[in-house]
C-alpha cells in the first residue's frame, strides 16, 4: 500500500533553500544524528523540510510546539504530499480535570475529561497508517510522548476480513468487542457496529466511512465501503483490516495476567495502609480498584484504564510506557519545529 513521496509544488527552491536541502540530505546519509535549519518567519522552512522528506523516503514526525502550529503545518504537509498519509497526532481532551483528593473535608474529586471526537478520530488514523505503510507524515505536538498502549498488542488484535473465507458471524461480533467496538443498532457512530441479519456494519474509530460485511452462511460474501449516514455503497473491498477502537488494547492472556498482578499489589497496598492505621484509605483503595478488576475482566475496559497499563503492558516498576514514537519503524525521521520552545516543552517530562 505504501508509494514513494510524491511531492507537489507550484515552485522550485529559491534563495539558500536548495543549498539547505541539499546539506540536510547528504548530512542525513552521513548519519548525522541531529542538525539544525535556521531561517526566518516566512523563509520556507516548511517547503525545505517537504523536500528533505521526498528525497530521503523515510516514514517521518514532525512535532510542533501547539495545536495551533500543528494544524498549520498539517495542512501545508498535505497540499504538499496529497497521495501520501500525511496525519495528525495532538491532545484530544477539549476540558480535563484531574483527580483530586482534599483531606481537609474528605472528599475525592473524580478524574474528568471531555474528549474531541474528530481528533480522536485523527489519532487512530495516525496510528492506523504508522502500521500499514511507509509513506507517512505524522504532524503532532508534545503529546506524542504521552503513553499509548503498545503496537505490538494494537497490531496482535487487528481484525482482518477477507472476501470468500469461511467465517462465523458470531466470531466477527466476538473479535469487534474484543478489540473494543461497541454493538448499537440504533445509533450508529465512530466506534460502534451494528447487526441486521447477516449483514454486519462496522463504523472504524479511524474513518469516516463505514464497511458492511454481508455473509452468506458462514462465508464472507461481499465487503463493502458505505456512507454512514446514507448507506450510499462507495467502494467495493476484497479485504478490510479492523484496527482497534481504543489504543489502550490487550490480549485475553495479557488481561488474565495484569489481574493476578493488580490482585498482588492492591493487596500489598492495602496491608500497608492498615499497618498505618489508615482503614478508610484501604477501604477506599480496595473497593475502587476491584471494581476497576471486575470492569476489566467483564469488559475488557474500564474507565482510568491508562492507569493500570503498566500492568497491561507486563512493564516493570519506573520503566515506560509505549508511547507513539515506537508505532514508528526504527529508521524514521524526526524534525522539531520551532525547537527553542519544543525542546524545552519535551524536557519537561522525566527523560523526555
Amino acid at each position: 500500500m505504501s508509494k514513494p513521496f510524491r511531492l507537489v509544488a507550484p515552485f522550485a527552491p529559491a534563495g539558500d533553500q536548495a543549498q539547505a536541502i541539499a546539506k540536510l540530505v547528504e548530512g542525513f546519509r552521513q548519519g548525522l544524528f541531529a542538525q539544525t535549519l535556521l531561517g526566518v518567519t516566512g523563509s520556507g522552512k516548511t517547503f525545505t523540510m517537504a523536500k528533505v522528506i521526498a528525497r530521503v523516503g523515510r516514514p517521518t514526525l514532525v512535532i510542533a510546539h501547539n495545536k495551533t502550529l500543528a494544524a498549520q503545518l498539517y495542512s501545508e504537509f498535505r497540499q504538499f504530499f496529497p497521495e501520501n498519509a500525511v496525519r495528525y497526532f495532538v491532545s484530544y481532551y477539549d476540558y480535563y480535570q484531574p483527580e483530586a483528593y482534599v483531606p481537609q473535608t474528605d472528599l475525592y474529586i473524580a478524574k474528568d475529561a471531555s474528549i474531541n471526537d474528530e481528533i480522536d478520530r485523527l489519532r487512530h488514523a495516525a496510528t492506523k497508517a504508522l502500521m500499514e505503510r511507509r509513506d507517512v507524515i505524522v504532524v503532532a505536538s508534545v503529546s506524542c510522548i504521552y503513553g499509548l498502549g503498545r503496537p505490538e498488542d494494537y497490531k496482535e488484535v487487528m481484525l482482518l476480513i477477507r472476501r470468500g473465507e469461511r467465517r462465523t458471524r458470531e466470531d466477527i461480533l466476538r473479535r469487534l468487542v474484543d478489540i473494543q467496538y461497541e454493538r448499537n443498532d440504533v445509533d450508529f457512530a465512530r466506534g460502534r457496529f451494528r447487526v441486521r441479519g447477516d449483514v454486519i456494519e462496522i463504523h472504524p474509530a479511524y474513518e469516516e466511512r463505514a464497511v458492511r460485511v454481508e455473509l452468506f452462511g458462514d462465508e464472507v460474501d461481499r465487503i463493502m465501503e458505505v456512507d454512514p449516514l446514507t448507506g450510499e455503497v462507495l467502494e467495493e473491498k476484497p479485504v478490510v483490516a479492523i484496527w482497534p477502537a481504543r489504543h489502550w488494547v490487550t490480549t485475553e492472556e495479557r488481561l488474565e495476567r495484569a489481574l493476578r498482578t493488580i490482585e498482588a499489589e492492591l493487596q500489598e497496598r492495602v496491608a500497608w495502609f492498615r499497618a498505618q492505621g489508615k482503614l478508610l484509605e484501604a477501604q477506599r483503595l480496595e473497593f475502587r480498584t476491584r471494581y476497576d478488576m471486575e470492569l476489566l475482566r467483564e469488559t475488557g475496559t474500564c474507565p482510568g484504564i491508562e492507569n493500570y497499563s503498566r500492568h497491561l503492558d507486563g512493564r516493570a516498576p519506573g520503566e515506560r510506557p509505549g508511547c507513539l514514537l515506537d508505532y514508528f519503524p526504527r529508521d524514521f525521521l524526526m524534525f522539531i519545529d520551532e525547537s527553542h520552545v519544543t525542546v524545552p516543552q519535551i524536557k519537561g517530562m522525566l527523560e523526555g
